[in-house]
């Protein structure tokens, strides 16, 4: 009796712990919530949000704007593309994916990059969060690239493994060093560290500018017209950013027009492959911050000429303590738009969460 007591409670807590791990997302492994990424994309396909298993509570957004499933980028989704980048959290039950897609826009479908945010629960999605950049030439550069860099597919050796909130600690000093970038904060760059945004590699790169711009139009109102005026020369100190590399670049203090890098939330980490995924807003002020000195003392003028906000969704291959690789993903969106998943507060605080 004494045994089948014992035999009881022991299968009580068993089942006790799998229906904790059940609800917290964690029974769901890397290959598990990875599936749910390509079930979200074909239901977007599919203009179908039936086809996607989620929670009679779900939370959707698009470009930090709340819709119901169906809404927005489901209407117009139209194929998956060919690049495609997981940060896997088994630990909270959370996947974030940059990648492509294709979306209709006669005569040819237009490619565009896609970063996601699924949260899953009981194996639903509960949270949706994704941002479509709608510019064909950074999705075609994306896809050019073939794959994501080999480091963020490689696994670091368990006992090398950083923690959790040393991931976190070490993303965050990236942000924080570019917030009012005036040279003094330094990231911990690994030696070799590249930075893709939209598609576009955009350290040790001088030609970044010109592989990010479209060609000019032939011409203007057809045959035998003239085409547009060229663009005047940009006035004042004038530095290729892109050719410099990624501590070179911060040491300078260039991206001192970066006043506020806010809503700092870490939604995805990837403790085995050393990768953690932020989503944050950067506020542009411009006006009186697009003047400043670079940490040598010279004056330049730089930045957008207007305020506004960049929403980022930016992945970390972090090893060895060091930052080897940055990706990221962006839109612009109304000055200090917040993301619609934080509080005021939240939403405009420099703390990392």
């Amino acid at each position: 009796m004494k045994n089948s007591l014992s035999i009881l409670s022991i299968g009580i807590l068993i089942a006790g712990a799998v229906a904790g791990q059940s609800k917290s997302g964690a029974a769901c492994d890397r290959a598990c919530l990875e599936n749910f990424v390509d079930q979200y994309m074909d239901a977007l396909i599919a203009h179908d949000p039936k086809k996607l298993p989620m929670s009679p509570r779900v939370k959707n957004t698009e470009d930090a704007v709340r819709l119901d499933p169906g809404d927005g980028f489901w209407r117009t989704a139209l194929a998956k593309g060919s690049y495609r980048l997981f940060v896997t959290d088994t630990e909270t039950g959370q996947v974030a994916f940059m990648g492509t897609m294709r979306e209709v826009n006669a005569p040819m479908p237009n490619p565009v990059i896609i970063a996601i945010r699924l949260k899953i629960e009981n194996r639903q999605v509960s949270e949706i969060e994704n941002m479509v950049v709608r510019d064909a030439l950074a999705a075609t550069n994306l896809e050019k690239r073939g794959a994501p860099n080999s480091v963020f597919l490689e696994a670091i050796p368990a006992a090398q493994r950083a923690s959790r909130a040393e991931l976190v600690r070490i993303g965050n000093i990236y942000l924080s060093a570019l917030e009012k970038n005036d040279g003094k904060l330094e990231p911990p760059f690994a030696p070799g560290c590249e930075r893709i945004q939209n598609g576009i590699q955009t350290t040790n790169n001088p030609d970044a500018v010109a592989q990010s711009t479209p060609p000019p139009a032939s011409g203007r109102g057809g045959p035998g017209k003239q085409p547009p005026p060229a663009a005047p020369k940009p006035q004042g100190l004038q530095i290729n950013i892109t050719a410099m590399g990624c501590t070179e670049q911060f040491r300078l203090g260039y991206f001192n027009f970066i006043r506020r890098v806010r809503d700092r939330r870490f939604v995805a980490v990837d403790r085995e492959r050393g990768l953690a995924m932020v989503i944050a807003e950067l506020d542009q002020p411009a006006g009186k911050y697009a003047t400043f000195k670079l940490a040598d003392g010279r004056e330049i003028t730089t930045g957008p000429t207007r305020p506004t906000t960049l929403e980022v969704f930016e992945v970390y291959k972090i090893e060895g303590g060091k930052i080897r690789r940055v990706e990221e993903a962006q839109i612009t969106v109304p000055y200090g738009m917040l993301s619609g998943w934080s509080s005021y507060e939240d939403g405009m605080s420099s703390k990392a969460r």
